[in-house]
């Protein structure tokens, strides 16, 4: 299993929204040092993200995978990269995630053990038609406000500031749910 220590609670992720062939992903501490970096590859019909600890990609750390290709509501399984351990799971909400963007995180036997949601209905409605709008996504459980991914505005790079400190979640999904918002919602912005 990896160490556990290495996933902090607060932490910036960055994407820079204009690239050819692929796209990549920096997680960095609140000292702004790397944490994990992804590099994902271009026009892939079954997406599957490996996270590692270093820009050189030689200590995987986990891997994302979509269970089919081209789902609208695509389940992805987030695997502990070294022991091979099914972590969980995040699925998109597809039909939900038209007007407002709307993620389950799922546990044993794939039951919701959180949720991740856009900010408000009337901005969501809004941001389709000036993405320039920077969004937020609060995590839940049970109900209860644990954390957020909040979008910096800025022109070149999509950034989100992000805090899990209240969560009760394993960590890892924290990460894993965030690349997915870089590779996916980022994708919609034109990154």
């Amino acid at each position: 299993m990896n160490d556990l220590t290495r996933y902090q609670p607060q932490f910036v992720a960055q994407k820079a929204l204009f690239s050819f062939f692929g796209s990549s992903f920096r997680i960095l501490g609140r000292d702004g040092s790397l944490q994990f970096f992804v590099k994902q590859k271009a026009f892939k019909i079954k997406e599957e993200i490996t996270i590692f600890a270093d820009e050189g990609q030689t200590q995987p750390m986990l891997r994302i995978r979509a269970r089919s290709a081209l789902d609208f509501s695509a389940t992805y399984d987030v695997v502990d990269a070294a022991s091979g351990e099914r972590i969980g799971a995040c699925r998109r909400e597809g039909l939900k995630s038209i007007l407002r963007d709307s993620w389950l995180i799922l546990g044993d036997g794939d039951a919701p053990i959180a949720k991740l949601q856009e900010d408000s209905g009337a901005l969501a409605l809004l941001r389709r038609f000036f993405p320039i709008i920077p969004q937020t996504f609060h995590v839940s459980v049970d109900g209860q406000d644990v954390g957020y991914i909040k979008q910096r505005f800025t022109l070149f790079r999509l950034t989100y500031d992000v805090d899990f400190s209240k969560s009760p979640l394993d960590p890892r999904l924290g990460v894993a749910i965030t690349v997915l918002l870089l590779a996916i919602e980022g994708r919609q912005k034109g990154g």
